[in-house]
């Protein structure tokens, strides 16, 4: 007996087509239709415009001939902050919602030769530093890009990809992987996004479309209703805290002392936050989010450049919300930033031919001079207010971003306090003082009693070992010292047994040794085994912690041999990049081997969740 179209969205005529056809076609002839149908509504989704969104997709190719796929689903993560990983939970959680079968793993706990196995993968990655893998997703991406990689042609895949446009290799990481996999064979789901610092809508759009592809492409299902990332979580998870990235919780402030000595060079803030009725919680390791405000100062000289009145009113985001044109660019537009997107759309709104030529290609490195350390400020100044409104002008700007501290306190030796340990930045640049957004509303304008809006971001990246009787070695310089604060109190807290080590650095022992007291009654009690400063300025040579690690490195490496977990946590480009080779020169050393026998070693400790950074 023939199937026939009965009850359907057709009309008689196309009903009575498609029962003359259906009975004339082969099982391969249906499978090839139904794949069909499926790859031309997944690029039909595809070309739907997200500049509101500030997401980028790319251009899906042809589609292959798509066949049935199973209804397991692998999610691979690579994060250094958290954000990729908490979107990847989110994501199963959704997904598993649908009906699919998920893992969800990290690129690190994941055995890359499993990959043949998998049929649909998505991918989940932030750009870390000048376009590099994060952490837990280097040894994921060298075996990817290596000759051992294997064909994959019945794959399906999607990349949603984490970045920050003010860098010049924006979502460089997603950008590879997304064009590896397709070089392998792989056939996408659904188009890459790209996405900005406020990843949350374009993130939970490009969840849609890989859920509507994967429901589309089950041959004979039957329409599902879609449960993307901004969707009511599954009843079974427990929701802790209502507060949230996208909620975020006002936190009133408790203290807010300077750290630093009279006379120092330096000025770093110690916060301390009440979450009294918040509900949230975090752990040693994790980070704390805050929504600052912008200069008034600054958007003051911003608004003598423009035409608009401060009070003329502007919608700010999708929801219809309307603020003046002032409080816009002091509490929702990020204005210190300038990108290359941002300079894009401007030069499409203006005529200033200055610009283009700028934007052209082959004025890289001229573009890139001009970004360092300019402003919103001197981009109106130099190339003249755009739009016809106020509301075109801000219109193409950047929502202001949160900025990530390392929590600096252990929730069990302070209930409902979270404590932070923030540097002041302040620099000149082309004949104007800059000043950080965070890190001077601290410093200058924020009061105890005054909140601020925070959230918790956890990262299980950068915690204290399971077993308490591991040994740990700190590496912390500057405000490095956050974390290992909050590892301290909280080991304190438990009573835990294994030995631990302290190098931390800064300018001046007089002035710039941060928390030195209670350093000192540690060390004292037991609780900190070992502890080695370096105060560059002090001498007449620089001495770093690096230094400091090689003068004790038989030591060291005897703690290694014994199982030590390494954390480093500071200054990525330069501080954390030293401490790097440095351990590798003492493993090369009193290891007896040689510099690749030594890279081995210290990417097996990264395996083994043995070297962790929280680096910036």
């Amino acid at each position: 007996m023939q199937l026939q179209v009965l009850n359907s969205p057709f009309n008689q005529e196309q009903a009575e087509l498609l029962n003359r056809l259906l009975p004339t076609l082969t099982e391969s002839q249906k499978v090839w239709l139904s794949g069909f149908l499926a790859a031309s509504q997944s690029v039909s989704q595809a070309a739907v415009p997200l500049e509101s969104t500030g997401a980028q997709t790319v251009e899906a190719p042809t589609p292959n001939v798509v066949k049935s796929v199973p209804k397991d689903v692998t999610i691979l993560y690579g994060s250094q902050t958290g954000n990729a990983q908490g979107l990847a939970k989110k994501a199963g959680e959704s997904l598993e919602g649908n009906g699919y079968q998920v893992t969800v793993s990290a690129m690190s706990d994941f055995k890359p030769n499993n990959l043949k196995k998998v049929n649909n993968l998505l991918i989940i990655v932030s750009t870390h530093g000048e376009g590099e893998p994060p952490d837990n997703a280097i040894s994921f991406h060298e075996f990817l890009h290596g000759r051992r990689a294997p064909k994959l042609e019945e794959l399906h895949f999607s990349v949603l990809s984490l970045g920050d446009s003010s860098y010049e290799f924006f979502c460089e990481t997603g950008k590879q992987f997304d064009k590896k996999l397709e070089e392998l064979g792989g056939t996408r789901l659904y188009p890459r996004f790209d996405c900005d610092l406020d990843f949350d809508e374009p993130a939970a759009e490009w969840l849609e479309g890989v859920l509507a592809s994967l429901n589309e492409i089950q041959a004979g299902s039957e329409n599902q209703e879609v449960d993307g990332l901004g969707s009511i979580l599954p009843a079974s998870q427990k929701v802790e805290s209502v507060y949230s990235r996208t909620n975020p919780f006002k936190a009133e402030v408790l203290e807010n002392l300077n750290l630093n000595g009279r006379g120092s060079n330096k000025e770093t803030r110690h916060l301390e936050l009440s979450l009294e009725g918040s509900g949230l919680t975090f752990k040693p390791g994790d980070s704390l989010g805050i929504y600052p405000e912008n200069d008034p100062a600054l958007v003051e000289m911003l608004l003598e450049h423009l035409s608009w009145s401060p009070d003329q009113t502007v919608t700010i985001n999708k929801q219809g919300d309307i603020r003046s044109l002032k409080e816009a660019l002091v509490s929702y537009y990020e204005i210190t930033v300038l990108t290359k997107p941002l300079l894009q759309k401007v030069a499409d709104l203006s005529n200033q031919e200055d610009l283009r030529k700028l934007l052209e290609p082959g004025n890289e490195e001229q573009l890139k001079t001009y970004l360092n350390g300019r402003d919103l400020l001197d981009l109106v100044r130099d190339f003249g207010p755009w739009g016809n409104t106020a509301q075109e002008f801000v219109s193409i700007l950047r929502k202001m971003p949160a900025r990530l501290y390392s929590i600096a306190s252990s929730l069990a030796a302070n209930p409902d306090e979270v404590h932070l340990t923030i540097g002041a930045v302040r620099y000149d640049a082309h004949g104007r003082e800059r000043k950080g957004v965070a890190s001077i509303l601290c410093a200058e304008r924020l009061q105890a009693g005054d909140t601020l809006p925070v959230y918790v971001q956890h990262n299980d990246n950068f915690a204290l070992p399971e077993n308490p009787d591991t040994p740990i070695i700190m590496v912390g310089p500057g405000t490095g010292v956050a974390p290992f604060r909050s590892f301290m109190q909280e080991r304190e807290e438990i009573g835990a047994e294994g030995k631990s080590w302290m190098f931390f650095g800064d300018q001046h022992f007089v002035t710039d040794f941060l928390y030195q007291t209670e350093w000192q009654q540690w060390l004292k009690d037991g609780v900190l085994t070992k502890m080695d400063v370096a105060f560059s300025r002090d001498t007449d040579q620089k001495v770093y912690v690096q230094h400091r690690m090689l003068e004790q490195s038989k030591e060291l490496f005897t703690w290694l041999e014994e199982g030590a977990v390494v954390y480093i946590c500071g200054d990525e480009k330069h501080m954390a990049h030293d401490v790097h080779q440095t351990l590798l020169k003492i493993i090369e050393t009193e290891g007896s081997m040689d510099h690749e026998q030594a890279k081995e070693y210290l990417a097996q400790m990264q395996q083994q969740k043995r070297y962790q950074r929280d680096v910036y």
